[in-house]
């Protein structure tokens, strides 16, 4: 199995590496990732500049772009192989909810889908890369039962690992999306010569985290697995569209 790795946090980032042993023997192993920390990226392209790629002496590939960047020329031109599968992380925090619209973890995953190639990102819920070593299992775990079972289909998902040591683990579920109320308030500074500046405010508390929910898992200590999607369509609301824009284009 070849295997395509990468990341939001930086190619030097400890979640990246630990990740990199996790999937030791499981698959031949190339890794594509970020210079430096792209968190909250998203599905960002770089569409304004050329993009360079260097590899560095413990043979990562790193791109100065975004995650979406990595995985895209990767699947476009840098490789001479179509990858079996795309892993995306460790992630340091979590990527839940609505944050999967605004995670460069997710977002390199997802470039691997919009390919066709079955692939996952991995989180560690907390900041500060405490108990990596629980993700490690569960990544090798993971990605082991890919490579014994294969998915039937090509999938996306989104794992979220509670920070916990690994017999404080209380198993795995598959999840559905919670959310979050909006985000706090920008906070608003000021640079040294007196011209206002702001900074993003923090995510906002969580308000849905119910049983079956990806909050509602990594709560209770379990890994929360949620398969992903990318059609975007309300089709509750295409018969009310179908009628508004009747009668717009009735009008003119």
């Amino acid at each position: 199995m070849r295997i395509l790795v990468s990341n939001d946090d930086g190619y030097n980032a400890p979640g990246l590496e630990a990740l990199v042993g996790a999937l030791d023997g499981l698959g031949q192993l190339t890794v594509v990732a970020p210079e430096t920390n792209c968190s909250g990226a998203s599905n960002s392209l770089t569409l304004n500049r050329p993009l360079s790629v260097r590899q560095a002496p413990n043979g990562y590939y790193y791109v100065n772009g975004t995650p979406s960047d990595c995985v895209h020329i990767a699947m476009t031109g840098l490789l001479d192989f179509r990858p079996d599968l795309v892993v995306s992380g460790i992630n340091n925090g979590a990527n839940m909810g609505e944050d999967t619209l605004y995670s460069g973890t997710v977002a390199a995953a997802t470039e691997g889908f919009l390919f066709g190639v079955p692939s996952i990102a991995l989180s560690l819920t907390e900041k500060g890369w405490e108990h990596l070593d629980t993700a490690v299992a569960v990544a090798r775990q993971l990605i082991g039962q890919q490579a014994r079972r294969p998915f039937a289909r090509k999938v996306l998902l989104n794992v979220n690992i509670p920070a916990v040591p690994l017999q404080a683990l209380q198993g795995m579920r598959v999840t559905r999306l919670g959310k979050r109320h909006p985000s706090e308030p920008v906070v608003k500074t000021s640079t040294p010569y007196g011209d206002p500046v702001y900074w993003i405010g923090p995510v906002g508390h969580v308000s849905d985290s119910a049983e079956g929910t990806d909050f509602g898992a990594v709560a209770d200590n379990i890994v929360s697995i949620t398969p992903l999607r990318l059609d975007l369509t309300d089709y509750g609301s295409l018969d009310d569209m179908r009628d508004w824009a009747g009668t717009l284009c009735a009008s003119l």
